[in-house]
């Protein structure tokens, strides 16, 4: 079996776990009301569930992507794998919100160490010229998954219960253990050393940030605790981020975030587009399976059948789009993602109502899946394409890790809004009804006009905030020439190959 044939079998294996993370990014969404009402929770509370995983799997990618080529992308990838799988158990076993929430974290912390392994081994395994096809499939399971999550969590959650969204993991990891263990090969590995006073900055930095945007509306934005204010936490959040940055610049060991990555113009324009994209994605859902469950009273395997549309187109065309990178530009491709996408969640929020027939919500939402084909694998390719393979961790953490910034702002900003637009819009409660607590049996009728433009109103955001991927998009430069390298140089040195000046893939235009 040659080189190339082998690395094939290693994505693939690679691709179980990586789908699995991503699932889990979007599964709770449906299972919400579920999980509120066996818990006893609000909705702020429930939020944190995806703002825990989301924040714990953000935090630490600049480092992991580092440990992976330190260690092993094969290495760190099987020790995330066995830390998510054991989360995951914990997690359907937790009997409270706070346990769930605490075990959600040590989830997001086995994610962070396994999703930068496999935008490395692509990097490092397939040459230039038959990448396009493999970040096609990267792109695929990406876009699926987020997809996915709530198709799946709403069949689990009405026949099994909602702690089986967590249950389904475990036999899915071991699988995916066995499979890694014996495809994914031993790369070589690059000395590194580890920026921790970087990792302390960041941290601290995105857990203010993040506190203070979701947690704002549960205090009027006003006193946490003694001197301690919503406002305060956030300009604190900032403060940090920008001393981070500046520790990068003037690290002179090893920076945990390499600012020279950025010197690329493609690289900086791609991580942009993805933060925005990994905002609007998680942004995007939440809304819809509350309206779909509160307004509507549809079960969760209802309201996650919304996204069928948007699973399917997109599942077939981000193969077809993956095949035609070499040739194409990326940014024709994800400029009108990115378009038709902000299109699509204007639209869905106008036409957010009690009574709009189900099959006007599908347009909309086929049309997500459009868009998502025309994003995932063109803004990926974009910013990979030029990285050393030595630099491949690093650039890969970089790039998770913006996604997924972008992904956990998009949750706490959507949990304020929603919260915002509900106190805006809900009228005085009819004599003797009780407060929706989020579950479709317990908000009375005469709610449901002004539960659905508050949901339809939460949609404009990850409308708007889309936008900045169309721009970024636009200024993606013209891909260079790709030369034509050896697959079996590759997998064995980790370095680039000499070219074979008799044959170029040209990516024209």
């Amino acid at each position: 079996m040659d080189q190339h044939t082998r690395a094939w079998p290693a994505l693939w294996s690679l691709v179980i776990g990586f789908f699995m993370i991503l699932v889990d990014s979007t599964i709770v969404s449906v299972a919400t009301p579920a999980i509120m009402d066996h818990l006893n929770a609000d909705i702020n509370q429930v939020v944190w569930v995806t703002s825990a995983y989301l924040l714990a799997y953000a935090v630490p990618l600049l480092i992991t992507g580092r440990l992976g080529d330190r260690f092993g992308p094969r290495n760190l990838y099987l020790i995330g794998l066995v830390i998510f799988t054991a989360a995951s158990a914990w997690c359907g076993f937790s009997g409270s919100i706070e346990v769930l929430i605490i075990a959600r974290v040590v989830q997001g912390l086995g994610a962070a160490l396994m999703t930068p392994q496999t935008m490395a081994v692509i990097t490092r395994v397939f040459p230039p010229e038959r990448r396009g096809a493999a970040m096609g499939l990267w792109g695929s399971v990406a876009g699926v998954a987020t997809l996915v999550g709530p198709i799946l969590g709403g069949v689990l959650v009405d026949s099994l219960g909602w702690e089986w969204i967590f249950f389904i993991n475990v036999p899915v990891g071991v699988v995916g253990f066995i499979l890694a263990a014996r495809l994914v090969p031993s790369l070589p590995t690059h000395s590194h050393h580890f920026d921790w006073l970087g990792v302390l900055l960041s941290a601290a930095g995105m857990f203010c940030l993040v506190f203070g945007i979701q947690e704002g509306d549960s205090y009027n934005w006003g006193t946490i605790v003694g001197p301690i204010s919503v406002w305060s936490l956030i300009i604190a959040g900032l403060v940090l981020m920008v001393i981070f940055v500046l520790w990068q610049y003037f690290n002179k060991a090893e920076p945990l975030l390499p600012l020279k990555l950025f010197k690329d113009r493609n690289f900086s324009l791609a991580n942009i587009a993805i933060t925005a994209m990994g905002f609007a994605i998680t942004a995007m859902v939440l809304p819809l399976m509350l309206y779909a469950q509160n307004v509507r009273s549809l079960t969760p395997t209802e309201s996650a059948l919304l996204m069928v549309p948007m699973a399917v187109i997109s599942g077939g065309l981000a193969p077809v789009v993956g095949k035609l990178l070499p040739k194409v530009n990326p940014r024709y491709f994800a400029v009108a993602g990115f378009a038709i996408l902000s299109i699509a969640l204007f639209w869905l929020g106008s036409i957010l109502t009690a009574d709009v027939p189900i099959w006007q919500l599908l347009l909309p939402i086929a049309l997500f899946g459009f868009a998502n084909a025309g994003i995932w694998a063109p803004v990926s390719m974009t910013a990979t394409r030029n990285l050393d393979p030595s630099q491949a961790g690093a650039g890969s953490g970089v790039y998770n890790t913006t996604r997924q910034v972008g992904a956990v702002l998009g949750s706490a900003a959507i949990a304020t809004l929603m919260s915002s637009r509900l106190t805006a819009n809900m009228p005085a409660l009819p004599a003797g009804a009780s407060a929706p607590k989020g579950d479709g049996g317990t908000l009375p009728e005469a709610l449901h006009a002004a539960y659905a433009t508050s949901m339809g109103q939460s949609l404009y955001l990850p409308a708007i905030v889309i936008l900045v991927g169309v721009l970024a998009a636009i200024f993606f430069a013209k891909p260079k020439q790709w030369s034509r390298v050896t697959p079996q140089a590759a997998l064995q040195t980790g370095d680039r190959t000499e070219e074979e000046p008799t044959e170029t893939v040209s990516t024209q235009p």
